[in-house]
């Protein structure tokens, strides 16, 4: 979810007084940075993925399942090979050793994430070493665990924020001055403490906005759920202000740890040179919101169900920070700018030369502030280029570490800390990344909307499309290109249930068109049409097209090929709807579990039901045709190698 800087970080009210500071010289050090850094080129194509864990325990007694707050624990030893890898490269100045995996913390203290212990490279032969490394990193979580323990890669829990849904059992105490959240669901223990970071940035986003977030998704109304569905708080603590924030027939949900503690996946690309990163950067923006509704796993919310599938808006309000003048519903007295969106949102501009092609693709107003624009283009720094930054620093900065605050104002121009600051806390659909100073990082890009799916070969599946299709644009030089607003009402549809099947979204069929002499031809398309193509069209559809790419290429072993195969089988028949996504799967499991009375509430004996054959799908122990269907055989996948 960001930098995880050492030191001792800041409250808001001490933040207060180096905002300015923060702002004037983030801008320098980016300025500083991308003058140096913009004409550089040769970087080699690398990738990576990032997969969250919800550790889980089972009460086999009481069937029961809680989520086990033992996330510390696990990464004192998950980083120890890490840690002894620098020790040894510091005392001997030998290379760096290769880690098959690497461990980080997250939000929740449920929680842990794993990465390839190495970037993937160019060879086409990485592809079969995807899902191996999954596994690899699933077996070293997994042997840490106790015998009623697991590991699931999903990207909701179903009960969070009920009652007893953690073990060790913590309780919310929203009247203790020391708690962070004010929350009638989340407790403090609940949030990662080993580091101070998350704690600190919950407090800092309330104490911001002027009050609790406040997150409100429908509920799924199902034969026996009560008409209006309204919940009485005043039983839990409430001083009045959840009442008023809750809207009816919704889920309220009032803490930062509702959105944080859910899991996904995500995937980095370094790119040639900044250009590269550009153009990346705006063709996979249009695909986010359909590679959302095609991995949509997130269709339960504290203990109920709701008429959602998708998590994103939920992590949107979660960490909504914005006050009362900046949400428009007061004048402005304190603040600069109303803002349109949360800090976690779609993107809100093109950054590619590309977009200039047609002067109807950054259709949207974009709010940025003009003085650091002017700074941004006075020190060399493009237009499109300079408004993205500006627009990211109409932000405040929520998260500050007092040794990276000088108290005689100086500030190292050679760093990238201020700037990262207001940067790695604006979580969008997209984000495009400098190199950070002296590691011999190039220009990246992060793509952020995909859900995280219940096995490995689901989560390999949708990372090789995604990077195979990454590959291709660039070889084909395909333009995928719409207006912001049609991306925008896209992520919209995608989040609704069973959008894969029951959504049209806004597609553009001339994707080999760049430059535009009229309005590019936009329709709107299925899942199905888009991935799969339209029967007696041009279209051919995104899967047909990296089909086509690969074609071209002499370095596609047989094995490679027969994996990516069944990749393309399983998003195809899930666009289709042949197959199940991960949120209908969930959904069908819990309306048809004997436990279940119709009144979409997750029962608890239904929610062990449901942990224990995930854990056995993920295991291969429990195969279900309508989630996935796999070929039987014998994989050659090898090891990673930089």
């Amino acid at each position: 979810m960001g930098l995880l800087s050492a030191g001792e970080p800041m409250s808001w009210e001490e933040m207060k007084p180096w905002q300015l500071h923060v702002r004037k010289y983030g801008v320098k050090q980016f300025i500083k940075l991308y003058n140096r850094l913009k004409d550089e080129k040769g970087r080699a194509l690398k990738w990576g993925d990032e997969v969250e864990y919800i550790i889980v325990k089972l009460d086999h007694e009481s069937r029961k399942a809680r989520v086990s707050l033992k996330a510390e624990e696990l990464l004192a030893k998950l980083t120890v090979k890490e840690e002894l890898m620098k020790e040894e490269v510091e005392k001997t100045g030998s290379s760096q050793i290769e880690l098959l995996s690497l461990w980080r913390p997250e939000y929740a203290s449920y929680m842990v994430e794993g990465t390839p212990g190495v970037p993937y490279e160019g060879s086409m032969s990485f592809f079969n070493t995807v899902e191996h490394n999954m596994r690899v990193r699933r077996n070293e979580l997994e042997a840490l665990l106790e015998k009623d323990e697991i590991c699931v890669s999903l990207s909701t829990y179903p009960r969070l924020g009920c009652p007893d849904f953690t073990f060790p059992p913590t309780h919310p105490d929203p009247q203790n001055p020391d708690n962070f959240t004010k929350s009638l669901f989340w407790p403090s223990k609940a949030t990662f403490l080993g580091h101070p970071r998350f704690s600190r940035l919950s407090a800092n986003i309330r104490e911001r906005r002027g009050e609790k977030v406040a997150i409100n998704v429908p509920i799924f109304k199902d034969v026996n759920t009560p008409d209006p569905f309204i919940e009485d708080f005043s039983g839990l603590g409430d001083d009045g202000s959840s009442a008023n924030a809750a809207k009816p027939d919704h889920v309220y949900m009032d803490a930062m740890g509702f959105g944080m503690g859910l899991c996904c996946l995500q995937l980095t690309f370094q790119a040639d040179n900044i250009c590269e990163a550009r153009s990346l950067y705006d063709q996979l923006a249009p695909l986010c919101p359909i590679m959302l509704a095609l991995t949509a796993a997130s269709p339960c919310h504290r203990g109920y169900l709701v008429d959602t599938d998708c998590r994103w808006d939920i992590i949107a309000a979660s960490v909504d920070d914005r006050t009362r003048e900046e949400r428009g519903l007061d004048p402005l007295v304190h603040n600069k700018f109303v803002i349109p969106k949360s800090r976690y949102d779609s993107i809100d501009s093109y950054l590619s030369g590309c977009c200039k092609n047609w002067n109807g693709y950054n259709d949207k107003e974009l709010i940025y502030d003009e003085e650091i624009f002017k700074e941004l283009c006075d020190g060399g720094v493009d237009v499109l280029m300079a408004q993205h930054v500006a627009h990211l620093f109409i932000r405040d900065s929520v998260s500050m570490f007092q040794n990276k605050i000088k108290s005689d104002g100086s500030y190292d121009e050679d760093d990238l800390d201020h700037f990262e600051n207001i940067q790695s806390t604006n979580w969008q659909t997209m984000r495009f990344k400098p190199p950070p100073p002296g590691q011999g990082i190039g220009w990246r890009v992060e793509f952020r909307p995909c859900e995280l799916q219940i096995s490995d070969f689901e989560n390999a599946a949708v990372v090789c499309f995604v990077v195979l299709l990454t590959r291709a644009i660039l070889s084909y030089k395909w333009n995928l290109l719409m207006p912001i607003s049609l991306m925008d009402e896209n992520m919209k549809r995608a989040q609704k249930r069973d959008a894969v099947l029951n959504q049209k979204f806004y597609w553009r069929k001339d994707i080999f068109t760049v430059s535009e002499d009229s309005d590019p031809q936009i329709e709107e398309l299925s899942v199905d049409e888009i991935l799969n193509g339209i029967p007696g069209s041009d279209y051919q559809g995104l899967l047909a097209l990296v089909r086509e790419y690969m074609r071209g290429l002499d370095d596609v072993e047989a094995d490679t090929s027969c994996t990516l195969s069944n990749y393309w089988q399983l998003l195809s028949q899930r666009a289709s709807g042949k197959l199940k996504t991960n949120a209908r799967w969930i959904r069908d499991y819990i309306s048809k579990h004997p436990s279940y009375r119709g009144d979409s509430m997750v029962p608890e004996n239904t929610l062990y039901d449901l942990m224990v054959d995930i854990d056995k799908i993920q295991k291969g122990e429990l195969k279900d045709a309508a989630l996935f269907v796999r070929a039987e055989r014998k994989s050659k996948t090898k090891d990673i190698k930089s």
